[in-house]
């Protein structure tokens, strides 16, 4: 071969044969404004954020300084699938406690309650199952369900969440293989499933015989009126999963989560967990066992509850004083989020980076909608700023959107 043969610019290379899958996997709008809203110039109510101030760093951290003295070779080791027995047994508890009555061989431990989603996904799901699902819904879950190439069915929401006579009429017409709901403080809307339609809910399953996939990060931050009973809770028929996690009330840094449900289904997410990544984090999970088993973990989200009741009555009246007449917002009970429409059919994408140029950010609400977004729709989250600058946000937007009427 010639010199010049061998100088010569390579060819490029031809184009990644993706799978079909990924092309109904969109990015996450969540992800991708927190890279704006990370700029420390920007007040931003897009993340899903827990107040950092409030995690319990000197208890987490000295739980990791007894694990490694104790435990450290074991804690540095691989580990079983299911995870840590101690941990186990200790959600069973907490569960217990609740009314929820499971063994600690119904409880997968998770890296994070996304991959329970994912798992659930990958065992259950083949390309045009029908997938159930609010309007709107979480959209991490939209979207790890579409990865999956599933068809999905959208049933009505209100104040009191998911509307089961809506569903109903659905079911009648078409079969799901699963139903996605987060009972608690919904995301994006900050809205609760009342009792008498979380006992249609489980009802219909069992008439129809479909999975009920039930996300409940938020459960625990109920800083107004009374818990209620988990949809897994009022099952006796095996249909409810149940997803949860320490993200919300520990640190999200740890990345620790976990599905409960039938043995037979524990059974097959535990194969796909293998497949995946073997165990959650051993260190991380020895850790939190040693943590919980002297720190006082109702006391811990007793504390946490006046702070985001605080801030969530502050966003409420602080969109009283700054919107624009017509703006409408939810009001939520707990957890992290509220869901606002805007007036005069405004655009929330088209809105947003007049906001970010105002130093304020939000997450525009059409991409929680499965089939049809509205655009019209705003997330906030009032978990992570203080009420101070809560309003001094709300103020920058409410400006922005009058600007734009």
């Amino acid at each position: 071969m010639s010199a010049d043969a061998m100088s010569a610019p390579l060819p490029p290379p031809p184009a990644y044969r993706l799978s079909q899958r990924m092309s109904r996997m969109k990015t996450s709008a969540v992800r991708e404004i927190l890279k704006i809203a990370e700029r420390p110039d920007i007040l931003s109510f897009a993340g899903g954020l827990p107040a950092p101030e409030l995690f319990p760093l000197e208890a987490i951290a000295k739980a990791f300084e007894e694990t490694f003295a104790a435990e450290g070779r074991q804690a540095l080791q691989y580990s079983t699938t299911e995870g840590f027995g101690p941990l186990r047994e200790w959600i069973c508890g907490h569960l217990a406690r609740k009314g929820h009555h499971t063994t600690s061989d119904q409880v997968l431990i998770t890296s994070g309650s996304q991959q329970g989603l994912d798992l659930v996904g990958k065992v259950l799901l083949d390309p045009g199952d029908l997938v159930v699902v609010e309007d709107p819904s979480y959209l991490a879950a939209l979207q790890t369900f579409g990865g999956y190439e599933v068809d999905f069915a959208t049933v009505r929401s209100d104040d009191a969440g998911m509307d089961t006579d809506d569903l109903t009429a659905l079911v009648k017409k078409r079969q799901p293989k699963l139903l996605y709901v987060i009972p608690n403080f919904q995301n994006p809307k900050g809205t609760t499933l009342s009792l008498e339609r979380r006992k249609a809910l489980v009802r219909l399953a069992q008439e129809h015989r479909f999975i009920i996939l039930e996300d409940d990060p938020y459960g625990e931050l109920r800083f107004r009126g009374e818990h209620l009973p988990s949809l897994a809770s009022l099952d006796d028929q095996g249909v409810v999963l149940s997803l949860s996690t320490f993200s919300k009330t520990l640190a999200p840094g740890l990345r620790l989560g976990w599905v409960t449900g039938p043995r037979a289904l524990l059974k097959v997410l535990t194969i796909a967990k293998q497949a995946t990544d073997l165990h959650t984090a051993t260190l991380a999970q020895r850790a939190t066992a040693r943590l919980l088993a002297t720190f006082d973990y109702a006391g811990h989200i007793a504390a946490l509850m006046p702070v985001y009741g605080e801030r969530a009555q502050a966003m409420l009246t602080a969109l009283e004083r700054h919107m624009p007449a017509g703006t409408k917002w939810t009001k939520p009970d707990g957890g992290m989020f509220l869901w606002m429409e805007l007036p005069g059919g405004l655009d929330a994408a088209t809105l947003l980076p007049r906001a970010v140029e105002q130093k304020v950010a939000f997450v525009p609400g059409a991409p929680f909608f499965a089939n049809a977004p509205q655009p019209q729709f705003v997330r906030l989250n009032y978990s992570n700023r203080p009420p101070d600058l809560i309003d001094e946000g709300m103020r920058r937007l409410g400006a922005v959107i009058a600007d734009a009427l």
